[in-house]
């Protein structure tokens, strides 16, 4: 809830009450209760569970897939890149035509090459098909059919979901009328199409408004469950954990920093509750000099954090805690997010480093010493079962609400135990305190003058001890009274 909402004007009618010199605090306490804390609460909206039809687009590598779902969803969303393979996982985008929902699915360039990355993407290719409600089979109009086409169509002729023949980079009319060829195809009617500069994509899109069915026959819903983004530096561990938490291959592992450009979804059930778990690429420590598609991933990344609801931040326990990792803990704590730290690879040290590690993070992220923390191996996934309470007590914490009552009567207490510093002969008094907000928990002081970051630092710590608000940070309003002249 933005600071706006502190400064609205039903709040000036009532400076008689909250900046008087009476000194019935509690008094002042009980009428701004009664009259204004029903004005900070948020309805609690149920949205509406849909089953939205889901489209996969499929075909060979570098035929245009995904500047075709920029097209379609009218966005720079999915990373384009002019080599082969930049999409690697299957990656879900929502999209809409004419009041028709439906979820679009990138996924990489399907090959017969047998090594180990793109069997891995070809995999993935299966999936999509496997839970497809459409399949648009999309090949490069000025390359030609190549013998990967070819084996392409094998492939989704096994199934029977119904498929759409999109011919990409057909940029004029000339070429339009030369590809009545690919009827041979037997995939139906060829759709003409330049994904690049958006030729034929009405009609595409009206295409497949008439072949998707109502609802999908795989569950969806717009709400879901809570969003947990695992984000790190490059390589340390976080699809690797993913695949464990799913128990499937999910999302591709490789030794190869940056295997990771799309953000990857999956829902997981973990002990009987369900959690959308987001992949993410590796945040780099000087992205915006990086260029291609690892700098426009890492603009996902950032993107995803923003959508997430909790952060599991994974850090290398076999490494030094580097400046990456403290820079990632402040950008959560500046979103407002919950936060979970994992460090991966914990079954790789030594006694004796377990020792000084605990000491580099009681020192070095003691600005977190709020967050939970789980110590685990993805590769073997042992403690990995951990992550489920850790992610429950976070999201409680982020969620935690306070009556107006009780956390004004803490604040009487803390300010009599300890009073605000005097600066320049005057003592700064927290008048009143209510909580704004929740998810992050945020706070508005009414106050008759600045209050020093260490005393804000030392409230919220009391804040803590007294309430919990365990894994999620705390935000602090304040709002200096306004004298009457």
């Amino acid at each position: 809830m933005s600071e706006d909402l502190i400064n609205q004007d039903s709040f000036k009618s009532t400076d008689e009450i909250w900046f008087s010199d009476n000194n019935d605090d509690s008094q002042d306490i009980k009428d701004l209760e009664n009259n204004y804390q029903n004005s900070f609460d948020e309805p609690n909206i149920e949205e509406e569970v849909l089953n939205r039809p889901r489209v996969s687009l499929i075909g060979r590598p570098n035929v245009g897939k995904s500047t075709l779902i920029n097209r379609i969803i009218g966005r720079r969303e999915a990373v384009v890149q002019d080599i082969p393979g930049v999409t690697k996982d299957r990656v879900y985008y929502d999209a809409q035509w004419d009041g028709k929902e439906f979820i679009l699915i990138d996924t990489g360039g399907w090959t017969q090459d047998s090594s180990e990355m793109m069997s891995q993407i070809s995999t993935q290719v299966q999936k999509a098909i496997d839970e497809s409600d459409l399949i648009l089979f999309v090949l490069d109009f000025k390359v030609g059919i190549t013998q990967e086409d070819q084996d392409v169509i094998k492939l989704i002729r096994k199934t029977k979901t119904p498929v759409l023949l999109v011919a990409n980079k057909v940029d004029g009319a000339e070429a339009e009328n030369q590809i009545g060829e690919l009827w041979s195809l037997g995939l139906g009617e060829p759709i003409p199409v330049s994904a690049l500069h958006g030729r034929g994509s009405g009609e595409l899109l009206e295409k497949i408004k008439e072949n998707l069915p109502n609802e999908s026959k795989f569950k969806d819903t717009k709400k879901g469950p809570v969003k947990v983004a695992i984000i790190g530096k490059p390589n340390v561990g976080k699809s690797s954990l993913l695949n464990k938490l799913s128990k499937t291959n999910r999302s591709i592992v490789s030794e190869i920093s940056g295997t990771t450009v799309d953000p990857v979804d999956e829902i997981i059930n973990l002990n009987g509750q369900d959690w959308h778990f987001i992949d993410t690429a590796g945040i780099r420590k000087r992205f915006k000099e990086s260029s291609g598609f690892e700098y426009y991933a890492t603009l996902r990344t950032s993107a995803t954090l923003e959508r997430s609801e909790i952060i599991l931040l994974i850090i290398e326990s076999d490494q030094v805690i580097a400046d990456q990792d403290r820079r990632l803990i402040s950008q959560v704590i500046d979103s407002g997010k919950a936060l979970v730290l994992v460090f991966n690879k914990w079954d790789l040290i030594d006694e004796d480093r377990h020792l000084e590690l605990e000491r580099e993070i009681a020192s070095d992220l003691r600005n977190v010493s709020w967050a939970p923390r789980v110590n685990l191996s993805a590769k073997t996934g042992w403690h990995v079962d951990k992550i489920n309470k850790a992610l429950n007590i976070s999201y409680q914490g982020w969620s935690t609400r306070i009556s107006t009552g009780k956390l004004n009567q803490f604040v009487k207490e803390f300010v009599a135990a300890n009073p605000h510093p005097l600066r320049g002969g005057k003592q700064s008094k927290i008048l009143f305190a209510t909580q704004i907000s929740d998810k992050p928990p945020t706070f508005a002081l009414f106050t008759t003058g600045a209050l020093d970051l260490t005393y804000q630092r030392h409230l919220e710590r009391k804040l803590r001890e007294q309430f919990g608000f365990e894994g999620s940070p705390i935000h602090i309003k304040v709002k200096i009274r306004q004298r009457k002249r």
